[in-house]
């Protein structure tokens, strides 16, 4: 921990507008209710001025006036939470989703063929009770069924146990506890009915709600994934070097970091076109579905704007630079993505405070029942 937080300054960014700003990664923020309890957690410390929860890619982006916090604090406090929190680092984060995605799958698909097996012990069962099925053979019928559904609940419901106990330490609730404690009591109850011979057990239901609650598990998972893919697509159209045009005349390819804006660059026929920028020389078509979404090439020639990441036609262009590394059309588009997933509605705000009340407004109701 003592390197992580000595390192955790060169993570900083400094903002325009006097503030800095630390993303960090969340491990364990995989609900509704850790968005507001994160970030009026994390608000609460001194010099905060920003926190946001982005639960598709479990990053915090906190911001404070420059000077005012350690960001040292943060991870402590997160810690004090029950949350480890470490720099983000997107190719690690897209890594560790894509191996949480393989381990749901794999998770739902025990659950799935253990309800299909249980279902038909099950339904044997609903049509012998109505007829004439011996008490010998139902309990063998349900005892085969909790064969089946223990391991499988102790299996696939893991994602759910281990959430609930991690909120339970929190002295937190989360909706994976009542989850837990209804795939648990059903279990159980079915159990002791069984043991007693009791006519009805209740196996199926709890591997049939585990099954359906991982599908969702994972369409989420995938969702998260294609977002993050959308965003990673865009900012790989952004070119890493471009053909500078010296006063002499003659070119030289440097890195799109050393273009500044007034510089001319050279855009190849075929080319993508890495700055922002004023065609002062030549003709050609480009493909600007980029920025407007119509993919019939734009003709361009002196005097037009063409916009970094979009592709160009047959011509060969002189282009004066407007911005080159940073202050792109795309990255705005980047920006306006990030703001997209981190900021909220103010319906999404109402859903997250009712799912805050939720399970402690469901136990007390039901332990009233």
């Amino acid at each position: 921990m003592t390197s992580a937080v000595l390192d955790l300054g060169v993570f900083v960014q400094h903002l325009n507008d006097g503030r800095e700003r630390i993303e960090l990664a969340v491990d364990g923020a995989d609900c509704a209710t850790c968005i507001p309890l994160i970030e009026d957690d994390v608000c609460r410390e001194p010099g905060v001025a920003l926190a946001r929860l982005n639960l598709t890619e479990q990053r915090l982006a906190v911001e404070w006036q420059a000077g005012a916090l350690d960001p040292a604090r943060l991870v402590t406090r997160l810690a004090r939470l029950g949350y480890k929190a470490y720099p983000f680092d997107a190719a690690a984060a897209r890594t560790a989703e894509a191996e949480a995605a393989q381990d749901l799958l794999i998770r739902l698909g025990v659950a799935a063929f253990a309800t299909m097996n249980i279902m038909l012990l099950s339904v044997s069962v609903w049509a012998g009770n109505g007829s004439d099925i011996t008490p010998e053979t139902r309990d063998f019928f349900h005892w085969l069924s909790a064969l089946i559904a223990i391991p499988t609940v102790a299996y696939a419901g893991q994602p759910f146990f281990l959430s609930a106990r991690d909120a339970l330490r929190r002295r937190a609730l989360n909706m994976d506890v009542p989850i837990s404690l209804g795939v648990l009591l059903a279990v159980g109850m079915s159990i002791f009915e069984t043991a007693h011979h009791g006519e009805h057990a209740y196996f199926d239901s709890a591997t049939m709600l585990l099954t359906f609650l991982l599908v969702g598990r994972w369409l989420e998972r995938h969702m998260r994934r294609r977002t993050r893919a959308v965003a990673g697509n865009i900012a790989a159209l952004k070119a890493r070097v471009a053909t500078r045009i010296l006063p002499d005349g003659s070119t030289v390819d440097v890195p799109i970091a050393a273009i500044k804006p007034g510089d001319r660059v050279l855009v190849q026929p075929g080319a993508r076109i890495s700055v922002d920028g004023v065609v002062m020389l030549g003709q050609s078509e480009v493909d600007q579905s980029l920025v407007t979404g119509e993919t019939r090439p734009v003709a361009v020639s002196s005097g037009t704007t063409i916009y970094a990441g979009t592709l160009n036609g047959h011509g060969l262009l002189h282009v004066n630079v407007l911005a080159a590394a940073t202050g792109t059309l795309i990255d705005e588009v980047n920006r306006l993505i990030a703001s997209a997933t981190e900021g909220r509605s103010g319906f999404v705000e109402l859903a997250d405070r009712a799912a805050r009340l939720y399970a402690p407004v469901v136990h007390v109701t039901a332990a009233a029942t």
